[in-house]
Formats: structure tokens, C-alpha cells, sequence
């Protein structure tokens, strides 16, 4: 079974804009979307029998209906814990079968590294072919290292990680030197790397021969020179297993989150990056135009870990970025509002209403919406051309500007020649509405009829369209 129609081809970087993906099409592939925690593995709350289950097809359903295209899908590396909730969470299943002898810390019979767990596969792949159903492609985690940067004293992941040399019957042990700390995102081990490569290989294999897919080495794994080094090494080792295999699919890297440096996601191996929030928050009021040297998909959980806004949205695709939003919904454990103490938050707690989150989502779909109509493959961040600076075009044939403060913009068409159509857009309304033709040769002070806060569409009107729409009796 097979992903279905858009997909002609798997992700590759497009020639002339690589800003974003094409396909064998040869069209952009823009991306943006939303994804959650729970979207392959169960995240189950020990002792309450009465907290729903994660609806994948009602998710998928959701992002349907909001227009998205992509998701991350999250894995985790280990059965219990969750750092940011004071809930005691099983996630399963794991990858690797539990099959003893004996025990492992958490009670259940102890991994062996060199067996399948057939669940997980299973599962993994009926996911990504069901969101390819639905056009949506899925950007595959492979390992999760957020979780293990947050252990205590009273909370530790690492204790039930396979990795662990109590938890397997291998004799594997990814605390190397034996100081309590997990070293297992690092070149510390070559048993451990052994085994994180068959993992990966095993991964390929079950996906290959989707179109929808791109592969995510890890989440957020702790910026040391250690760490790097495997993350780099860990995309040179898919990119090149899976030249032996039939399709090839783009491998991203993702940032720390916060305010470290991206330099190192641009400098290395990866097809797209995931930057953090960069230097004086830049990705999040600001977004850069990073000219093209990587597929950029900025994802607001590099950003703000929880949270984004609508505006944001917009901002991010005038400059040539693929947005996607860390989205808190259905019945996660420990998750609710920005701000609201995780050990305070009710398990009946809506988490799908806080007032940023829905415009975000609706404002994700319309930017795709407006990508399909337009050539981004010829169209460029021109923050020159909008007194605004969020600007996006392709000059003399089509603008997009995004107004956030103002009803009103200055937008430089002195270069540009013939007429064009004008249409706004309200983020807030979602509403498109006509304004009239506008002439080339000069500045242009153009006035939303929404008032503040809109996004304009200037589209070059060619000649017979332009005689159509003329006044009778004019020539």
C-alpha cells in the first residue's frame, strides 16, 4: 500500500530555490503543519484507566481540515518519565523486544538489542502510510534526546532506557564510565552505535519505498562537541545506507531550542534544519531570510518550546521558511497553557483552546492555500520591496506582503511594468477579499479593507485578462 496522489516522487531540495522541496514534479513542495507528542507512540498516565487514548485518524482529521501537509512524528527512547509532567507516563512500544531473561529497572522483562519488536514497525509504518493518504508527509524521529537532559533525583528516564546496562540481556551499556549519566548521543560506544545503526537501518527498510517521508535524526540533543560529531555522523550514515536502497529522502537536523548558535545546523550534513530561537530571538519576531542554504523548517518547538501566534506564521513565509507549529492537542499528559504549572494541570483540561493556538493553525493552511497559487520556485524574500519588510516576491509578476502593524503599505513596484490584480487577505477572518487594479512604474500606497493586520497578493494581470476586465468604451 502505497502514499497516494500529491506525491510524485520523494523530497529533494529544489534546484533553483532551495528554500524548498520538489518532487519529480519539479514543483516547491512547501511544507507546514502541525505535530504533537503522542502522534505514533501511546503516552499512558500510570493508574488512570479513564484518560483517552491518542486519536491518530481524529489528528489527522484535524490537520485535514486546517489545510496542513506536514507533521513531525515522535519517538521516545525510553518507558517511563516524562520531564515535564510530575505524571508517572508509560510509552510504548518500544523498537526493540522485551523478552528477558530477567528484569529490567522498570519491572517488565529486559530488552534484547538484536530483536524487533514488530508493534512498533508495524505501527510506524501504518502512520506514515495513513498521513499519506491524506497528502501529509511525515518527517520520522529516530531517537528523542530532550528527555534524558532533564533527569533528577526523583524523575531519571535514563533508568528505564534500553541503552541502560540493567534494561538489556546484550551486555550493551551507554554509560560508558560508569558516572550515572547517559552517554548514548555521542561516539562513546561502539556497542551502543552498533546497535543505534541497526536500529536506523531497520527504520529505512520498513520506509523506503514511501514517498512522504523525511527522516529527523534526534530531538533536541544536548549542544556539546560530543554530540555534533554523532548527529553529524548519524546523517551521513542514513544518507548513505540508503543510497543502496530504491529511494532516497531528506535527513534533517533540528536545534537545541533557545538562543544557541544555528551555525552548526548550516554547516553540516543535514538537507533541512529546525533552527533554535538564534541570536536576539530573530526566528521568532524576525525572521531571517537564510538565502537558500538549507530547507528551513521552522518549528516553534526550537522557538518557543510552547507557544507561537499567527503572526508568526506569516512572518516566517515572507522569508522563505516552511513553519510548522508544536501542537498540544488531544489528551496529552501534563500539558496545558503556556505558563500554567505542569503539576497543577488538570487531566479535563481542554488543551486545544488557548486563543493563540487555533488562528495559528488556520494561518498554517492558508499560507499552503496561497503557496499552491503561486510560483514559489521564482519568488524570493525581497524585504526591500514593503515598507512592512515582509515581502515576498518574484518582480514585475507577484508580490506577497504581509502587513502586521499597519491597514496600510508602501510597496516599490518602480521596476515593474503592466498591472496587477490585488487581493487581501484577513488572518483573522480568513476571508479574501477583491481591491483594484494596480499600476506598475512606481511606489504604490496600498489600504487593506480589514484594517490593521492583512497580507496582499499582487499577481501580474496579462493582457487578455487585463482587456476582460477593462471598462467598456476605454481603451
Amino acid at each position: 500500500m502505497n502514499a497516494a496522489p500529491p506525491f510524485e516522487g520523494p523530497l529533494r531540495v529544489h534546484p533553483t530555490n532551495p528554500r524548498y522541496f520538489t518532487d519529480d514534479s519539479g514543483a516547491v513542495r512547501y511544507l507546514t503543519g502541525s505535530h504533537t507528542w503522542a502522534n505514533l507512540l501511546d503516552l499512558k498516565v500510570d493508574g488512570v484507566a479513564d484518560r483517552a487514548d491518542f486519536d491518530y485518524d481524529a489528528y489527522l482529521d484535524m490537520m485535514c481540515g486546517h489545510g496542513h501537509n506536514f507533521m513531525r512524528m515522535w519517538t521516545y527512547d525510553h518507558t517511563k518519565v516524562i520531564p515535564w509532567t510530575d505524571e508517572v507516563v508509560t510509552i510504548g512500544p518500544m523498537a526493540f523486544a522485551r523478552v528477558g531473561p530477567g528484569n529490567a529497572l522498570d519491572g517488565e522483562p529486559r530488552f534484547d538489542l538484536t530483536r524487533w519488536n514488530d508493534d512498533y514497525f508495524t505501527r510506524l509504518r501504518r502512520r506514515v502510510i495513513a498521513a499519506g493518504e491524506r497528502g501529509i508527509y511525515v518527517a520520522v524521529m529516530l531517537f528523542e534526546g530532550w528527555c534524558l537532559k532533564w533527569a533528577g533525583p526523583s524523575w531519571d528516564p535514563w533508568l528505564t532506557h534500553p541503552y541502560h546496562r540493567e534494561n538489556n540481556v546484550n551486555g550493551v551499556d551507554g554509560d560508558p564510565d560508569r558516572d550515572g549519566v547517559a552517554d548514548v548521543y555521542a561516539l562513546a560506544s561502539p556497542d551502543v552505535l552498533d546497535v543505534q545503526d541497526a536500529y536506523v537501518r531497520k527504520v529505512l527498510e520498513t520506509l523506503n519505498d514511501l514517498d512522504n517521508v523525511l527522516y529527523e535524526v534526534i530531538n533536541e540533543i544536548e549542544r556539546t562537541d560530543r554530540g555534533v560529531e554523532w548527529h553529524y555522523r548519524m546523517i551521513e550514515f542514513i544518507q548513505s545506507y540508503e543510497s543502496t536502497l530504491p529511494k532516497q529522502h531528506p535527513v534533517g537536523m533540528s536545534a537545541e531550542g533557545g538562543t544557541q548558535d544555528n551555525a552548526i545546523l548550516f554547516a553540516g550534513p543535514a538537507d533541512w534544519i529546525a533552527p533554535g530561537q538564534g541570536e536576539n530571538r530573530i526566528y521568532l519576531h524576525d525572521p531571517p531570510d537564510t538565502e537558500g542554504r538549507k530547507v528551513v523548517i521552522a518549528d516553534t518547538d526550537h522557538l518557543w518550546g510552547h507557544g507561537g501566534t499567527y503572526r508568526w506564521v506569516w512572518k516566517s513565509f515572507t522569508r522563505g521558511l516552511n513553519p510548522i507549529f508544536m501542537d498540544p492537542w488531544g489528551p496529552i499528559p501534563g500539558i496545558g497553557p503556556p505558563g500554567v504549572s505542569r503539576s497543577i494541570v488538570p487531566p479535563t483540561l481542554n488543551r486545544r483552546d488557548y486563543p493563540d493556538w487555533e488562528p495559528l493553525r488556520r494561518n498554517l493552511g492558508a499560507t499552503r492555500r496561497l503557496a499552491d497559487r503561486i510560483d514559489l520556485a521564482t519568488m524570493r524574500p525581497r524585504p526591500d520591496l514593503a515598507a512592512s519588510t515582509f515581502c515576498l516576491a518574484d518582480p514585475g509578476r507577484a508580490y506577497v506582503v504581509y502587513v502586521p502593524d499597519d491597514a496600510q503599505v508602501i510597496v516599490d513596484l518602480s521596476d515593474a511594468t503592466g498591472e496587477f490584480a490585488a487581493q487581501w487577505f484577513s488572518p483573522i477572518s480568513g476571508q479574501w477579499q477583491d481591491a483594484p487594479i494596480v499600476t506598475g512604474g512606481s511606489q504604490v500606497n496600498l489600504v487593506s479593507p480589514f484594517g490593521l493586520d492583512g497580507v496582499l497578493h499582487l499577481s501580474e494581470v496579462r493582457s487578455a485578462v487585463r482587456e476582460a476586465r477593462r471598462p467598456r468604451g476605454t481603451r
